[in-house]
């Protein structure tokens, strides 16, 4: 079907078919660029996430990163595809040229990315990490602080890291305790410890750029006082070599049940009093400066996430059309041959399942980056606004929807694998342990409906969920055109006004009962998200049904199975989110009144 990271096919249609990528060249960022320039962008990233990445992503799994008190360790493969990637100047994908960039639409550099985190999921976390850093220095550091960092972050000289969670704080950032001391010079002294704190160390690059939430002393309590700082492992000097160890020192290793090639570790900073950091922007302006990589770390997550769930998928498919096993119910000769699972209903149920999911899913985050694109480059101001509302309005469900669903895709790529899906022998198991991760990473599932519930479908007067109403009523004006698309635009239609009514009920509770209004807000969100999800399948649907009278060879079935996906989701998963919204729309209580003692 594809080769073993990606099916190429769809990833083509989503960015050149859908997403229309030739239309970016005509805009003066974009000019130097060409179809052919982005498909031969595409072409290296592949080549080197299937020749480099994808062979060491079971030997990292199985040889994770060791610390003896002195150093990391881990195995040498990691560095080899890193320095690849970096030399190909892929970190530096949608950078300026003059910073050594390449000046890609951010729909080509997350599409060269989704195949790296296809391919290697861990190793690729530590370039990830790096490209958001380097976007927050240099959308709010100084011309100074980008001198010093920016080149090397793009390089891969230095690599970089966010350092947010303390382990008495969790996600609760408001109750973080990492001091920053004003210090003669302009400098400051940091002290605190920190948690989870992905590629925190290594020895992959010369020096590692942490960006840290502290308070200044004195500082108000709560994220009101949080600052941002820039905390290099070693201090850099004015002609950016490397000076003595700045205090940054590794508490040791966190061992997770996934992305186990990462390094997840405990940072205590300032043991010795001689930690020192830069304020990034303006005092107690941190968390909204870090929400800048926050917020690009989620729909990150949300990529990874797909593509675990499209590895799941593209196994247990090969798997399902190489296993002979049993025959089917209407079959009454013992002796007939067995039959590829992929024959077995079930089995296609579970494939279509995934299917639906994941290619979905992947949809949903391009056209995230497609709006990235919008509100960078369009050369209408209104559109330009607007592509940010959206994109902020839909950013919680691009993070937890493919957290939660391309998940269950992996699910059922174990059960069909059967016995064989639980053990080491097949890849199943590991994409699954790797995609568990994604609905904790970047804020939690509650943390994303509380957003999506009591922030994004509220704020400007709910003028971002009013936004999203037009584009999906959009996309059902066009379907109503289209004869086999009708039903599906009906129950889209259908399927918003119940967002909205129950919307109408919940705004007012919100503003008078919070609590009680969010506490069933990750309904919401399950609910919303499946909508959303109609939407961005039928949008692709509208592609291949125009497309489909034309199409020759392949393409016949590739459109076909589109269509048919886009037909079992509308059936068997949108029709889940009437019964949640009646239960919102009760303000049912159950959960609140829950005393803790009945546990």
């Amino acid at each position: 079907m594809s080769d073993p990271i990606i099916n190429r096919r769809h990833l083509d249609f989503l960015v050149f078919e859908w997403l229309q990528a030739a239309n970016l060249v005509e805009r003066p960022r974009y000019a130097e660029h060409s179809i052919e320039t982005f498909t031969a962008t595409l072409d290296t990233a592949q080549a080197i996430a299937t020749d480099l990445f994808a062979p060491h992503n079971r030997k990292s799994d199985e040889h994770e990163p060791t610390f003896d008190g002195q150093r990391v360790s881990m195995i040498p493969e990691v560095k080899t595809a890193l320095q690849a990637y970096c030399e190909a100047g892929l970190l530096a994908a949608s950078h300026d040229v003059e910073v050594g960039g390449m000046q890609l639409p951010s729909l080509i550099s997350q599409a060269c990315g989704s195949l790296f985190k296809s391919a290697n999921i861990a190793t690729t976390s530590y370039v990830g990490l790096t490209q958001g850093n380097a976007n927050v220095i240099r959308r709010f550091g100084t011309p100074e602080q980008q001198r010093k960092y920016l080149t090397h972050l793009l390089t891969g000289r230095f690599f970089g890291t966010m350092a947010l969670t303390e382990p008495q704080a969790g996600s609760s950032l408001a109750d973080i305790t990492t001091t920053a001391v004003p210090q003669p010079d302009g400098s400051y002294r940091l002290t605190g410890n920190k948690i989870f704190i992905s590629g925190g160390d290594h020895e992959l690059s010369e020096n590692i750029v942490h960006l840290v939430l502290a308070r200044i002393q004195g500082a108000p309590a709560g994220v009101k006082g949080i600052s941002l700082f820039i905390v290099p492992k070693y201090r850099v000097n004015d002609d950016g070599s490397l000076g003595v160890h700045n205090d940054v020192n590794l508490a040791g290793l966190i061992h997770k049940m996934g992305w186990r090639g990462t390094t997840s570790t405990m940072l205590s900073f300032g043991e010795k009093g001689e930690c020192m950091g830069e304020l990034v922007g303006e005092p107690h302006q941190g968390l909204s400066y870090m929400f800048q990589m926050m917020n690009e770390a989620r729909i990150g997550v949300g990529m990874g996430a797909v593509m675990l769930g499209w590895r799941g998928y593209l196994a247990s498919l090969a798997y399902a059309q190489d296993r002979p096993q049993g025959r089917l119910p209407d079959s009454k000769n013992p002796t007939e041959p067995q039959r590829k699972l992929i024959e077995h209903a079930d089995v296609r149920r579970m494939l279509l399942a995934q299917k639906a999911y994941v290619e979905g899913a992947y949809g949903l985050v391009m056209y995230a980056a497609r709006l990235v694109d919008e509100h960078k480059t369009h050369p209408d101001a209104t559109a330009r606004e607007e592509a940010a509302l959206l994109l902020d309005t839909l950013t919680p469900i691009v993070k937890s929807w493919p957290s939660q669903w391309c998940l269950a895709a992996n699910d059922l790529a174990i059960q069909i694998h059967g016995g064989y899906g639980f053990t080491r022998e097949y890849p199943v198991e590991q994409f699954y342990r790797d995609n568990r991760l994604n609905p904790i990473h970047e804020g939690t599932h509650g943390i994303q409906a509380m957003d999506l519930l009591g922030r994004k479908a509220v704020m400007r007067g709910g003028a971002g969920i009013a936004l999203l109403a037009r584009k999906v009523a959009d996309t059902v004006a066009q379907a109503q055109a289209i004869e086999t698309l009708q039903p599906h635009a009906l129950a889209l239609q259908t399927a918003w006004a119940e967002v909205e009514e129950t919307l109408q009920v919940l705004r007012p509770v919100l503003a008078t009962h919070p609590t009680w209004a969010l506490a069933n807000a990750s309904v919401f969100l399950e609910a919303c998200g499946h909508t959303v999800l109609a939407w961005i399948w039928l949008e692709q649907a509208l592609v291949a049904a125009r497309a489909l009278p034309t199409a020759q060879g392949s393409d016949v079935a590739f459109y076909q199975g589109t269509l048919h996906t886009c037909q079992w989701f509308y059936r068997w998963e949108l029709s889940r989110t009437r019964p949640q919204h009646e239960l919102l729309r009760s303000l049912d209580d159950t959960t609140l009144t829950a005393s803790p003692d009945w546990f």
